[in-house]
């Protein structure tokens, strides 16, 4: 038995939804652990498409039981659209298989307004974010003044949290010159649909450690990727939380030693959405076509991807930060029309080579990649379930990218099917 932690090896967008859906099926419990409705997965089940931003994967199936841990920033309203939405599909979503922790901070409206007003007025130094208030809801749980889910509880303490949060918002958008907050209309708003929200809160790290005493197979999901980590991705132009595999712990309230296997979701070419460094990016037809053939539209906000090839310094890097012990390598079939396929082994910076991305923004944009280049295979790998069926060219490039970035490939998906996939390793 083993519990798993998935984690995007790039800037997210990686192809998560169907690898998370396959391991979905096999395990017990699903597990967010970190993000709010500012990334989604996008689910196909027996011919019907289902578009999750806070809801685990596994809620689409029966029999499992999906949590949203106390990493996660939770908006009340949003989460309940989502499960109506979700039910409207035929799927159960109750207090047996939905659990929310108590301890999730919630993003309330003067967060999105907060998120829009600096995306605004920011001009080129904007970060790109999804305008979901993630980031400013990250930013009042550090400053000790969040609203939490178990504060929902008692109508005193729900007036106190407000007073305090909205002492420090109101100060903020009356230098802004912008509307101030009504206490007593939120209060009223949020009173209203605590019984909804209450009604799945429970104390998550317990229940998680029932569940895993019990010998219950746990998958732990995280959302974006790697290098949008706040700590370890291309800071400032980074999501507000950690999501590198140990993030799976501290946002759920498991020990370290719950987790088995860490498998890296990664594109066989690279992607970013929003602002910030790309060392590889193509502005050119190889990228446009990159785009087109890989349908790069976000789930969540529909905005189009910036297309680039496959860095090989930046995954190598990704992966021993968050100890990933297997790759699952996605869309491999996009690479299918190209001449040539080209993967990032180095960076110039300042007439230097170096073998890692720098920590500082300035040389993050200065960086040069240095390309091996290899044939490309000029045939269809569309639906092939077996290594050796796959052309010799596609096998050289995979095997040549695995030894680079010194990580075992455990699968490659060959079409968004679930179907098309090539299991090398099974993670449970």
């Amino acid at each position: 038995m083993k519990n798993v932690v998935v984690v995007g090896s790039q800037w997210g967008d990686e192809g998560k939804g169907k690898i998370v859906d396959w391991l979905s099926s096999e395990a017990d419990v699903v597990v967010r652990f970190q993000g709010g409705h500012n990334a989604g997965h996008t689910l196909v089940i027996d011919g019907i498409t289902y578009k999750l931003r806070l809801l685990p994967s596994g809620i689409v199936r029966k029999n499992k039981v999906s949590i949203i841990g106390n990493g996660v920033v939770v908006d009340p309203w949003a989460l309940i659209e989502e499960i109506k939405e979700i039910k409207s599909k035929g799927v159960t979503v109750n207090e047996s298989n939905l659990i929310l922790s108590e301890s999730a901070n919630l993003i309330l409206p003067f967060h999105k307004e907060m998120d829009e007003i600096r995306e605004d007025t920011a001009g080129k130094a904007k970060i790109g974010t999804t305008r979901r208030g993630i980031g400013p809801a990250y930013e009042d749980k550090i400053g000790r003044r969040s609203i939490r889910v178990m504060d929902l509880v008692s109508e005193s303490n729900l007036d106190h949290r407000l007073e305090t949060v909205l002492q420090h918002h109101n100060a903020i958008r009356k230098g802004l010159g912008k509307k101030i907050f009504k206490k007593e209309k939120l209060k009223k708003d949020l009173l209203k649909i605590a019984p909804e929200i209450l009604k799945f809160s429970q104390p998550v790290w317990k229940k998680l450690d029932e569940l895993n005493s019990a010998g219950k197979k746990i998958l732990f999901e995280g959302a974006q990727g790697i290098l949008l980590d706040v700590d370890h991705g291309t800071y400032p132009f980074v999501t507000s939380s950690n999501t590198v595999a140990s993030s799976a712990a501290t946002g759920t309230g498991c020990g370290l030693n719950t987790i088995n296997y860490v498998l890296g979701i990664t594109k066989a070419y690279t992607t970013r959405v929003g602002e910030g460094p790309f060392p590889t990016e193509l502005k050119d037809k190889t990228g446009e076509l990159l785009g087109k053939r890989g349908k790069e539209f976000g789930t969540v906000t529909s905005r189009k991807r910036r297309c680039g090839w496959f860095d090989g310094v930046l995954v190598r890097q990704t992966i021993k930060i968050s100890g990933i012990n297997g790759i699952a390598l996605t869309k491999l079939d996009v690479l299918d029309e190209l001449e040539e396929i080209k993967m990032c082994i180095a960076y110039e910076l300042n007439k230097k080579k170096i073998d890692y991305l720098p920590a500082a923004v300035d040389d993050q944009l200065k960086v040069k990649p240095i390309y091996k280049v290899f044939k490309g295979w000029k045939s269809s790998t569309q639906g092939i379930k077996e290594f050796d069926k796959l052309p010799k060219n596609a096998k050289l490039y995979i095997r040549e990218l695995e030894q680079f970035i010194g990580a075992k490939i455990s699968s490659i998906s060959t079409s968004p099917e679930r179907k098309d996939t090539i299991l090398i390793e099974n993670p449970f």
